[in-house]
Parts: structure tokens; sequence; C-alpha cells
């Protein structure tokens, strides 16, 4: 069975490849866009993240107030 760490270990040469078959699709103007997109989902992603994590930590310290 493969281990899910080694298929997710990529080498330089992966990434190369990857990055010349995505200017190859979405050619040099669209890549900015897109990692803007990908980069503010991520962003929204941490920030729900630590929200949730607030009201988790909120919640705690009213239980142990009781």
């Amino acid at each position: 069975m493969i281990s899910p760490l080694v298929i997710l270990s990529l080498s330089a040469q992966h990434i190369i490849i990857v990055a010349i078959i995505l200017l190859l699709l979405f050619g040099g103007k669209k890549i900015p866009e897109l990692m803007k997109g990908v980069g503010s989902g991520i962003k929204e992603f941490k920030d729900a993240v630590k929200e949730d994590d607030k009201k988790t930590e909120d919640s705690n310290k009213t239980e142990n107030s009781n």
C-alpha cells in the first residue's frame, strides 16, 4: 500500500512540470488572477478557523466559570 506522504512528496522537478502545464493551460495573464483567488480563499479559511477557535474558547470559559 502506498503511504499518503509518498504521494504528497513533490520534488523540484515535479513542481516545475506542474508550473509549465499551468502556464500552457491558462497563459501568463490568468495565473496571477488564479493565485490571487487561491490566496483569498486560504485567507478566508484561516479567518473562519480562528473565529471558530475563538468561539470554542469563549464557550469553554463560560462553562468553566459556572
